[in-house]
């Protein structure tokens, strides 16, 4: 289970058919796909760019095996010239794309690829996938993160993800916006996160006494107690807890925390606090899960509630206000031709491009697309990652992501923030940018709606 390196028939049947049409006219002219977010999901000021990785990795490997080129022929629609011809083709085009962790706004370009037509489209359902999932999640986090004022925050959304595969972009994509940890151990070993998890329920419920259940897990596990305590009942759930943490620091040794899963969170964090602080546990931590989201979390904190630390997990794990994203990859480019679409509601922007952030004291101020070549006031953002298909230097670390996604994101104003009516960056076109269009515009309504 890897689509890392699985297979280039991780696409779309209709990629490949206007491949063969391509390849029939004989087109292999060069063409310049560009990925973008139309519209904003429901309450986002801001995106996170995440998944650029997997890209990378995808097209670097890419290519058809035998058992994928026998499949295909086996569907009779594809000539056998045409399946020759996809039996040697690799990626071999350039891509200019945001850096992972980025914060980009509606309509920007995240990357942009250029390449021979054939395998410029071939490769954009996987394109549109890695970085539709992953962006997602790396923007829910990052609210949650915002949410969360500091506190720590681990991901425990790995049983309710769309599958496996997804639960591991989850992992990674929540880690990079601020997460401190997971539970799923194979994202810890992948991607080197720290992995996080004490019991469950059915941990306590298989002793006959709660109390021996919090001793027998204190004895295994001195060093990293944190007992779950409503199973039967929080607050009486604290008080055995005590006994066990009073018990251990008799030992030497020091309760770590007790998490609550259910009930009114503020409510019952404070009463947890005071018998934690009556039995002289003032450094144990109160951990709280149980369909936490950037809503739920900031409203446990509003209401007062003392909460060190929350395991959020199916709601930032779907992005469940927010599943998916309007994102797009459209030709703006062949064979030196800018092209656009005109549909109503879809309009595309013509070209190459590239997008100038400006920055006043420090604080994000806006953007500005502009054509590729441009050379405009601010930080340009797409930077060249691949030539010749081939990565023009090694991975980033994932901890160099995170920082670099910690650092942009304390330079974005609070009103963009806002986990309801956010404000929108400005982001603006520039002035050869609109003239471009309107003469591809123009030309467009001319040839091809016989206006004048």
């Amino acid at each position: 289970m890897d689509l890392r390196t699985d297979t280039a028939l991780c696409t779309d049947l209709y990629e490949l058919t206007m491949a063969a049409a391509y390849f029939r006219r004989r087109m292999f002219g060069p063409a310049t796909f560009s990925l973008f977010i139309r519209e904003y999901p429901p309450n986002r000021g801001f995106l996170v760019s995440a998944g650029l990785e997997d890209v990378i990795d995808y097209l670097e490997r890419f290519r058809y095996s035998q058992t994928d080129l026998e499949y295909l022929d086996s569907l009779r629609l594809f000539p056998q010239d045409f399946l020759r011809y996809l039996e040697g083709m690799r990626f071999t085009g350039d891509m200019v794309a945001l850096q992972e962790g980025r914060l980009f706004f509606r309509d920007e370009p995240i990357l942009e690829v250029t390449a021979p037509i054939i395998e410029a489209q071939v490769v954009e359902t996987f394109i549109l996938n890695a970085v539709n999932l992953q962006t997602s999640i790396a923007t829910k986090a990052a609210r949650c993160v915002h949410a969360a004022q500091g506190r720590r925050l681990v991901d425990f959304s790995l049983r309710r993800t769309h599958g496996p595969e997804a639960g591991l972009k989850v992992a990674r994509a929540s880690f990079l916006a601020g997460f401190h940890g997971t539970s799923n151990v194979l994202a810890g070993k992948r991607y080197g996160i720290p992995v996080a998890g004490t019991m469950a329920h059915s941990f306590v419920t298989s002793f006959e006494d709660e109390t021996e259940a919090f001793r027998a897990f204190a004895e295994a596990f001195p060093g990293n107690t944190v007992l779950l305590i409503d199973t039967y009942d929080t607050v009486a759930g604290a008080r055995k807890a005590a006994v066990v943490g009073r018990e251990m620091a008799a030992r030497g040794e020091s309760l770590r925390g007790v998490r609550l899963d259910s009930g009114d969170m503020a409510a019952l964090s404070r009463e947890v606090r005071g018998i934690l602080r009556e039995a002289g546990l003032d450094g144990a931590s109160i951990f709280a899960s149980g369909g936490f989201d950037e809503g739920k979390i900031a409203r446990a904190l509003a209401a007062g509630g003392e909460i060190d630390a929350f395991g959020v997990g199916t709601k930032m794990g779907v992005s469940a206000d927010a599943p998916y994203t309007d994102i797009a990859y459209k030709l703006v480019q062949y064979d030196g031709r800018p092209v656009l679409k005109l549909s109503a509601g879809k309009k595309t922007l013509a070209g190459a491009k590239q997008v100038f952030r400006a920055a006043e004291r420090g604080a994000l101020r806006g953007d500005t697309i502009a054509l590729r070549g441009e050379e405009l006031p601010g930080e340009a953002l797409l930077r060249t990652v691949m030539r010749g298909g081939q990565r023009l230097g090694p991975p980033d670390a994932l901890t160099d992501v995170r920082e670099r996604f910690r650092e942009e994101f304390s330079r974005l104003p609070e009103p963009h923030k806002r986990l309801e009516a956010p404000a929108e960056l400005p982001v603006h076109l520039s002035a050869a940018l609109r003239e471009s269009q309107e003469k591809v515009i123009h030309d467009v309504r001319e040839k091809e709606l016989g206006e004048s």
